[in-house]
C-alpha cells in the first residue's frame, strides 16, 4: 500500500512538473507569471448518485413502471402457458398440418411477448436515461457555480484519484445545493411518446 501511495506521488510529482506550492503561485518575474494559478477540487458522483433526493426518486418512479410492465407482461406469460397446455391437449384431436399451423400461431404469441419485453426494458431505459439527463444538468451547473466561486480550474472525479487531500474535496456542498434545489425529476411514462 506504501509503495502505491509512493508511486502515486511520484506519477503527481512527473506529471505536475513542479512542486504543488508552484502550480497555485506562479513566481513573481518568472515567465507565465500572469497566468491563472491552477486550483483542483475533487467530486465523488457515485456517492452524489447513491445520496441524492432526486436520484432516489427517480429510481422510485422507474420501479413503479416497471411493476406495471412486469404485471403486464405476467398476464401475458400466464396466457401463453393456457395455450401452450391447450395446444398440448389438441396434439392427439387435430391432423399434423392443423396441429403445424396452431403451434406456428402460439410461436408468434411467444415472440410477440418477448418483443413486448424487450420494448418495454427499452422505453424503461429511455425514460429514465431522459430524466438522470436532465439531472445532470442541474448537477453540472451546480458544479460550475460552486466552481467559479472557489476559482477552481479543475474538477476531478474521486475515482481518478489515488490521494487527495480534504479540502479539496467539494462532494458535500454538491451535494447538499442539489438536494436543496432539485427533489423530484418527472420520468415520462416509458412508452407514451
Amino acid at each position: 500500500m506504501k509503495k502505491l501511495i509512493g508511486l502515486g506521488v511520484v506519477l503527481l510529482t512527473l506529471l505536475s512538473g513542479a512542486p504543488a506550492d508552484a502550480q497555485s503561485k506562479p513566481k513573481p518575474g518568472a515567465e507565465g507569471s500572469d497566468a491563472i494559478p491552477l486550483k483542483i477540487a475533487i467530486l465523488d458522483l457515485d456517492a452524489i448518485r447513491r445520496q441524492s433526493i432526486a436520484v432516489k426518486d427517480i429510481r422510485d418512479q422507474i420501479t413503479g413502471y416497471r411493476k406495471g410492465f412486469q404485471a403486464d407482461i405476467q398476464k401475458e406469460e400466464d396466457a401463453l402457458r393456457s395455450a401452450n397446455q391447450e395446444l398440448a391437449k389438441k396434439r392427439t384431436i387435430l391432423s399434423p398440418e392443423a396441429f403445424a399451423k396452431e403451434r406456428r400461431q402460439f410461436e408468434q404469441k411467444v415472440i410477440g411477448v418477448q418483443k413486448l419485453v424487450q420494448k418495454s426494458k427499452l422505453n424503461l431505459d429511455r425514460a429514465q436515461a431522459k430524466a438522470m439527463l436532465a439531472l445532470e444538468k442541474k448537477l453540472n451547473a451546480i458544479i460550475s457555480d460552486i466552481a467559479d466561486k472557489q476559482g477552481v480550474s479543475i474538477v476531478m472525479q474521486r475515482r481518478h484519484t489515488i490521494l487527495v487531500a480534504r479540502n479539496l474535496d467539494i462532494t458535500n456542498e454538491v451535494l447538499t445545493r442539489l438536494n436543496a434545489e432539485l427533489k423530484k425529476v418527472p420520468v415520462e411514462k416509458p412508452g407514451s411518446k
